[in-house]
């Protein structure tokens, strides 16, 4: 399991990210940036990667983060454990990943109910495609619509 061909994302994708530009040209967000998270290999160091990532967000004042994966299997791991700390923090997150038909994740928990499954084959399966199962401009605003929601649901829950 892990980094297939459909499921990178080349340099192109970077540049032309439909995340991004679904949420650079919404007028309801305020995109502060992007913050680009390793994949280590141990999980001590995904924990902590997680962790801090979650930190530096929160520090940062925001409300909500649409969390991208590229990639599956075992950065699930890395996954699960950076939206759990988003969660518990208070932030507000709908992530986005290859699942397929594996449809499920190996490790969850209670913030994982907002997910965007990027996968475009129809067997649901990794392929040798090149970004074949990559975001999409309907995933961005899957995403964003998600995210929206859940905002709203969080303010609304507050009052």
């Amino acid at each position: 399991m892990g980094v297939g061909p459909s499921t990178k994302e080349t340099t192109l994708h970077h540049f032309r990210d439909p995340l991004l530009k679904i949420l650079a040209e919404d007028k309801e967000f305020n995109l502060l940036g992007v913050v680009v998270v390793g994949t280590p290999q141990s999980n001590s160091e995904k924990y902590f990667v997680g962790k801090r990532a979650a930190v530096l967000i929160k520090s940062m004042g925001v409300e909500g983060v649409i969390f991208s994966l590229d990639g599956w299997g075992n950065s699930h791991v890395d996954f699960e454990n950076t939206i759990r700390e988003l969660g518990n923090r208070g932030v507000c997150v709908v992530g986005v990943s290859f699942i397929g038909t594996q449809g499920k994740f190996v490790v969850k928990n209670k913030y994982m109910n907002t997910i965007v499954d990027i996968n475009k084959s129809i067997e649901g399966i990794e392929t040798e495609v090149v970004g074949e199962n990559s975001v999409s401009i309907v995933d961005a605003k899957k995403a964003s619509a998600l995210l929206k929601l859940k905002m709203r649901r969080d303010k609304n829950e507050n009052f």
